[in-house]
């Protein structure tokens, strides 16, 4: 074992020197961009909608920057090992100016949405690169500490996100957002190819896997579509779809020589297949939370739009301190904490199905257990899961490590949604409603936080 190898250089001070310190930050910069641009505009979208008379299309801008985000991540991996990542990188950022710079133009509602399709397919693919840069410039024993820091990031974007998002909003001037985030955006593209010179070279022969991105978009869209939709029969048959598509996907890209995901990752007795499986349920676990908990807080217990927010932000809290408390652990501490973290998501959900309408302090009580949940075992998967990696499936598998999250939280919204619909909230969040809705929207994601107990434990066994 080399000195650089040896325990004792496994700490937050090694992280950050031999030239790692910049490189940390521009991945910390992606991190950044693709969580705060879609948390600031979900914010400005009433105002948006209010100047460009677009209340019909209110949801379709969170539909199109989905969409785009999903299949943009999970396309990266090959797009990086095909162009290189610098120049990946550097065109990540170009797209994503763009999408802004419509969207700031925008005279109408139609051309605000293309906008939207564009700044998610440049932030989906800046997010998955980030991810490959990890992947490549990093090495194992600091996995656990940069997916951690990551988390910190993510966390200061849910807590500064809509903050910002209101102060655009309320002085008139959301168009700034844009402004903003395309600044940030080419100060992205500059440094890239700047400081990502160093990863492995371009590999003209690698192709991108057309077809499973184009069955990816197809069940993506539908999902998307289902957790907008008001009729529980439109949600099912959008789910049907949904399901059939990405099934096909899952056949195809099996036998396939040109993966979009690594090998065995759609084989839940494979190491590989388990670890996917646990990020994609304990994320679709997580959304119920964080799509209905505010609002029902507001319906229930009469909190204002900011104090209601606070039971994502403890949540988001508790995340980044578990997984930075976590990310020095050993291997068989990993194993330990992946377990717990899973168990510990099961028990946040299930006492915020019953304590939603109990004082405010007891569901930040059950927040902070999710979170912690979360933080235990999300920076120790993505170690896990690139160690067990083949070499040539490290650049697809760490891009696929946000494309999995993502889907998953279009299905755990999907749930929740059918749940509030079917509790009323379709017609309104009214205190009646939020009751009813209070219970149901957290068991509707319960059996996916099962599931992530289950695909835990297999996942922590010896790897393949």
């Amino acid at each position: 074992m080399s000195y650089l190898e040896t325990p004792e250089s496994d700490t937050w001070s090694d992280l950050l020197s031999g030239g790692r310190l910049p490189r940390l930050l521009l991945i910390w910069l992606g991190v950044w961009v693709g969580a705060v641009e879609s948390l600031v505009t979900a914010t400005i979208m009433p105002t948006v909608a209010a100047s460009l008379g677009g209340y019909a299309y209110f949801s379709w801008a969170v539909a199109g920057f989905m969409v785009g985000t999903i299949v943009a991540v999970a396309s990266a991996g090959r797009l990086a090992e095909r162009f290189g990542l610098a120049r990946a990188c550097a065109c990540a950022g170009a797209v994503l100016t763009a999408g802004c710079l419509i969207s700031a133009l925008a005279p109408d509602i139609y051309t605000f949405l293309l906008g939207r399709l564009v700044q998610g397919v440049g932030g989906g693919w800046i997010s998955g690169f980030a991810m490959v840069a990890v992947a490549q410039f990093f090495p194992e024993r600091h996995l656990a500490r940069v997916f951690a820091s990551a988390t910190a990031i993510w966390a200061l974007a849910t807590v500064l996100g809509p903050l910002l998002g209101g102060v655009f909003a309320e002085s008139g001037g959301w168009r700034g957002v844009f402004w903003l985030f395309s600044a940030q955006a080419v100060l992205f593209v500059f440094a890239a190819l700047r400081l990502f010179r160093g990863a492995a070279p371009a590999e003209r022969t690698v192709r991108v896997p057309w077809v499973q991105l184009g069955l990816l978009a197809a069940g993506v869209a539908a999902l998307t579509l289902a957790s907008l939709a008001s009729h529980w029969l439109v949600v099912l048959g959008l789910m049907g779809v949904a399901g059939l598509m990405l099934f096909r996907l899952r056949e195809v890209d099996q036998c396939a020589t040109n993966r979009l995901l690594p090998g065995g990752a759609w084989r839940l007795q494979r190491t590989v297949g388990a670890g996917y499986a646990t990020l994609f349920a304990v994320t679709a676990a997580s959304m119920a939370l964080l799509i209905y908990g505010p609002p029902i807080l507001q319906a229930l217990q009469g909190l204002s739009p900011l104090r209601a927010g606070y039971v994502v932000a403890v949540q988001a809290m508790a995340w980044t301190l578990a997984a930075l408390a976590v990310s020095g652990a050993d291997q068989e501490g990993e194993r330990r904490w992946i377990r717990w973290g899973a168990v510990s998501l099961l028990l946040g959900v299930t006492l915020l199905a019953g304590v939603m309408t109990a004082p405010v302090p007891w569901v930040l009580a059950a927040a902070a257990v999710c979170g912690l949940g979360l933080g235990w075992g999300s920076s120790l998967m993505n170690r896990r899961l690139l160690r067990v990696l083949a070499e040539e499936d490290r650049a697809i598998g760490s891009s696929a490590l946000i494309a999995v999250r993502q889907v998953g939280g279009a299905v755990g919204a999907v749930l929740a949604g059918l749940a509030a619909n079917l509790a009323g909230v379709g017609e309104g969040m009214s205190p009646e409603s939020a009751g009813r809705a209070a219970p149901v929207v957290f068991m509707a994601v319960l059996p996916m936080a099962l599931f992530a107990v289950w695909c835990a434990w297999r996942f922590t066994r010896s790897a393949d």
